[in-house]
């Protein structure tokens, strides 16, 4: 575990950086805009949530970690909605018309000064998945009712400073499942996202997790 956690958390990435401490409205051209897809889906009879792993790719300072698909938003994208789902289709091959959106979480500043805002989407399932071999190496999910328990993750404490709001702030770190590690900034988002359900604000159709 310990070997595996230090190739993939990097000391300096800005997926440490959270955003507790910065408004979710922002001035306008303060930050560039990037939206990810949380993916749910009904498996096994219980709500799991669909993460990716990030190609090997030395031009990408996010080269092999686990993420939710998404990326910048793009001229022809009307809403950070738009964008997430065309990601997604660009990566991993879900169509926009099996994803029905249940909302959105806070958005999430880098330290690359992006505004990251989260949508989540129940995904039709099964549904075929066609990966984009150059940006996603593998597809996963993982249990809700896994991610919510406090046993399977850690804060951990970093020494540099949020350039943001000046303070420090911990790095979340899950317990490896099924040869993956969750963590930093979508380690965040899924915590974010699991107190939105729990404070009625994702609506979530019936089921476990």
């Amino acid at each position: 575990m310990h070997d595996k956690l230090t190739r993939v958390v990097p000391h300096d990435d800005d997926a440490l950086h959270h955003d507790s401490d910065v408004p979710v409205l922002t001035p306008a051209g303060q930050f560039k805009q990037a939206a990810v897809l949380i993916p749910v889906v009904q498996h096994d009879d219980q709500w799991q949530v669909l993460f990716i792993r990030r190609a090997a790719n030395k031009q990408d300072r996010h080269s092999g970690q686990v993420a939710f698909p998404g990326g910048r938003l793009e001229a022809g994208d009307s809403t950070h909605i738009a964008a997430a789902l065309r990601e997604t289709q660009e990566e991993i091959g879900v169509d926009p018309g099996r994803v029905n959106i249940v909302g959105h979480i806070r958005p999430y500043i880098t330290i690359s000064h992006y505004q990251v805002t989260p949508i989540v989407g129940v995904v039709d399932w099964p549904t075929t998945l066609r990966l984009q071999s150059s940006e996603v190496a593998r597809a996963f999910l993982i249990p809700l009712s896994w991610l919510r328990d406090q046993a399977n993750f850690t804060m951990r404490a970093r020494l540099e400073m949020d350039p943001l709001s000046a303070r420090r702030h911990p790095i979340i770190v899950y317990n490896e499942f099924d040869g993956e590690i969750l963590w930093g900034a979508t380690a965040r988002m899924t915590l974010n996202f699991l107190k939105a359900i729990d404070d009625g604000k994702i609506p979530l159709p019936p089921g476990n997790g």
